[in-house]
């Protein structure tokens, strides 16, 4: 990955002058991980433009584990998938980390194969709920189960293939429980129906699965809200997957824009991207800040900051970072629906809250949301992680304006975006 030796802690320097910059951040985590699983289905697929991460060196080297024939070429972000003979056929164990999409879609993709397999990952991982999915496979006939029954991590699984079926899952506390099902079930031996029960949390993320699934010649029935018809037995027709600049990562940049009074553009970003966090940007346009948007980029240029009360469900991704923004507006926040982010890498409603109030910000916590009451003077403050690379890269924008702003374990960023510390230096180069 990238050669950044990371400090135990890393001050963060104020920026002196508005940011300023144009930048294009790294490939979209979520898309990779995607598009390796739907290279694997394929049996010959390259997936271009890939994020280099640990969250999606863990999927490569589970394929790998799983009999798959990968390649990486990473001086260009290249990754080759082809299937063998053996590939899903022998007994495999693999270990997540802390990846929720990699534990998620991967316990899918077994219930295609024929063997016993074991995925774990760290002391977090085992504390994430998996429970919706397994009872799910379990539906379609799949003998999967918790190990320890506690409803996460680690999950056996005892594949003799997927037949199938009509399930229902509740998809209140995941989207990816969803997608993993998505990807699988067009390769199953019978055709399925899919129902979803309960609230539907980060809604974007299914909607990019199946656009995903279709542009590579998938066919879902989607035309009843919360119900997809899959017909079984289908082929991929995918020779390369491009993937999207990443816009979670983009939203750091453009908060800085936001917090600073600058203006940053992200390349390689536009309305018709398949991520639901572009539109990030449209909640700081909510907040007073300028954004245009064209076919080769989105650019926000701050302005005097408003407080708003915005539903995040479908952006939870980027509620740290809006919470860091809403302590430069002129008056209250309120980031409501968002109780499912509490099962991340950490418990981020609690995370954000109890880190904005060691630096001086009255925070507001309830069970979905938070409430941010901006403060015209923030005390200095070495900040917690929790292991949580979103909370390392919302909390050092902080530091933009107010000094003495320190980041503990900085290298938690290497979970998705291992060149942060060095594109975010960028902004200090008028």
């Amino acid at each position: 990955m990238s050669e950044f030796v990371y400090p135990q802690a890393l001050d963060i320097r104020p920026l002196h002058h508005p940011a300023k910059l144009t930048l294009r951040v790294p490939g979209s985590k979520s898309i990779t991980n995607r598009a390796l699983i739907l290279a694997a289905l394929s049996g010959d697929c390259a997936v271009t433009n890939a994020l280099r991460s640990e969250d999606t060196e863990v999927m490569v080297d589970s394929l790998q584990k799983l009999r798959y024939l990968v390649e990486t070429d990473w001086p260009v972000n290249r990754i080759s998938v082809k299937s063998t003979a053996d590939s899903l056929k022998k007994d495999a164990e693999l270990f997540i980390g802390n990846s929720g999409t990699s534990m998620r879609f991967l316990t899918a993709l077994c219930s295609l194969g024929q063997g016993r397999f074991r995925l774990d990952g760290i002391a977090r991982m085992r504390e994430r709920p998996i429970q919706d999915l397994l009872d799910c496979l379990k539906q379609l006939n799949v003998d999967a189960v918790s190990e320890t029954q506690s409803g996460c991590p680690p999950v056996l699984l005892n594949a003799r293939g997927l037949k199938g079926g009509h399930a229902k899952l509740n998809a209140e506390l995941s989207s990816q429980f969803v997608s993993a099902l998505l990807m699988v079930l067009p390769f199953a031996q019978g055709d399925s129906i899919l129902e979803l029960e309960g609230e539907i949390v980060s809604e974007p993320y299914i909607q990019m699965t199946v656009a995903m699934l279709q542009q590579n010649g998938i066919q879902i029935d989607t035309s009843t809200s919360g119900r997809f018809g899959i017909p079984g037995n289908q082929k991929l027709n995918c020779q390369v997957i491009d993937v999207e600049p990443d816009a979670s990562s983009a939203s750091y940049f453009f908060a800085a824009a936001a917090i600073t009074g600058g203006t940053v553009r992200v390349e390689g970003l536009n309305e018709q991207s398949l991520q639901g966090d572009i539109k990030f940007a449209d909640a700081l346009a909510e907040m007073g800040c300028q954004v245009e948007k064209d076919p080769a980029g989105i650019t926000v240029t701050g302005g005097k900051l408003h407080g708003i009360d915005i539903d995040m469900n479908a952006i939870s991704d980027t509620v740290m970072t809006l919470a860091v923004v809403a302590c430069y507006a002129d008056k209250e926040t309120e980031i409501r629906n968002v109780e499912h982010i509490r099962h991340k890498e950490t418990d981020r409603i609690e995370a954000i809250g109890n880190e904005l109030r060691r630096a001086g910000v009255e925070v507001e916590i309830w069970k979905e949301g938070l409430t941010i009451y901006p403060v015209e003077k923030f005390r200095a403050t070495r900040f917690n992680t929790y292991n949580d690379h979103r909370m390392a890269m919302s909390l050092a924008l902080l530091g933009l304006r107010s000094p003495g702003m320190r980041i503990k374990n900085p290298g938690c960023v290497a979970k998705t975006y291992p060149g942060f510390w060095q594109d975010f230096e960028k902004l200090y180069t008028e």
